[in-house]
């Protein structure tokens, strides 16, 4: 067995404190010191398939080779958590049905055209979820709507665009619903077409800013269970793009565990009968 094959090659500290500060970096990941094993142990595999001997050479690989921004992508999968299924926090999930969407409707009604935009949307089902929600509401036939979900991981929108799911996607899902809009086939259930139309997917580093401008303005922005694994400056970063992307009175919706409390103050809280969400100001006057 060659040297990069053995399971014993150690992540020193040294080289978890370069592997942490590139992630950081590129992903805005906040890696704690306690996560180093389980590092060691993701990153191990990936020593052997770029012919490295040790995690300084794996380092050196991800900062100068050009291989590198393969090697990102296969980064992305290891490091981000793909875990979702569909009409998840369902509690926020009417809120937005029953509440938000009457609201955007009228602020879009001149120019007829809804779009909402899942960042970090793992493998698709969140955007299929909001696409139904917005389709039975029946406030905007004849709109123009888009539903657009990104995520880093190339993976996860190549499973998003297939829109086929197996069982652990509908655990919280109402049969009738199931039935409506899904066709079961031998493979998986496939979304129905009048919902995958609405739908665009695409692979995307919240990080950079000048990609996630090509999505052009949004009405809402869906970012749940996302900001928890960043680190302060990549949450602010992050932020800060989603207030430029929204029109004036957008609407931003958080996970439970969430909040913009300490990072920033350019959103007013928009206080709903299930839960809160947070608002561009329609008339917004920047922070000094």
């Amino acid at each position: 067995m060659t040297d990069w094959g053995r399971v014993d090659i150690p992540l020193a500290p040294e080289d978890f404190r370069l592997l942490r500060d590139a992630v950081g970096a590129r992903m805005g990941l906040s890696l704690a010191p306690s996560t180093r094993p389980s590092l060691e142990r993701r990153l191990r595999e990936r020593l052997a398939v770029v012919n490295a001997k040790s995690f300084a050479e794996y380092y050196h690989y991800i900062s100068f080779d050009s291989g590198a921004e393969d090697e990102w992508d296969a980064l992305y999968d290891l490091l981000t958590t793909s875990e979702t299924y569909f009409f998840r926090e369902d509690y926020q999930l009417r809120a937005f049905q029953d509440e938000v969407l009457p609201l955007l409707l009228e602020q879009a009604r001149s120019r007829r055209r809804l779009t909402v935009w899942s960042a970090g949307c793992s493998t698709g089902e969140e955007v299929y979820t909001i696409a139904t929600l917005i389709h039975e509401t029946n406030l905007f036939q004849g709109w123009e709507v888009r539903v657009f979900g990104s995520d880093i991981s190339k993976r996860s929108i190549a499973v998003a665009r297939r829109g086929v799911y197996g069982p652990s996607s509908f655990r919280t899902t109402p049969k009738d619903k199931r039935r409506a809009y899904f066709i079961e086939r031998p493979d998986g259930a496939h979304v129905v077409e009048r919902i995958r139309s609405m739908c665009h997917f695409g692979q995307m580093n919240l990080l950079e800013a000048d990609k996630a401008r090509l999505i052009g303005r949004v009405d809402a922005i869906f970012c749940r269970n996302v900001l928890i694994y960043f680190d302060p400056h990549a949450r602010r970063s992050v932020i800060d793009l989603f207030h430029e992307r929204l029109y004036p009175g957008g609407v931003l919706l958080l996970g439970h565990s969430e909040s913009l409390l300490n990072i920033s103050t350019a959103f007013e809280l928009l206080h709903l009968k299930e839960d809160l969400v947070y608002r561009k100001p329609r008339t917004f006057q920047p922070v000094p």
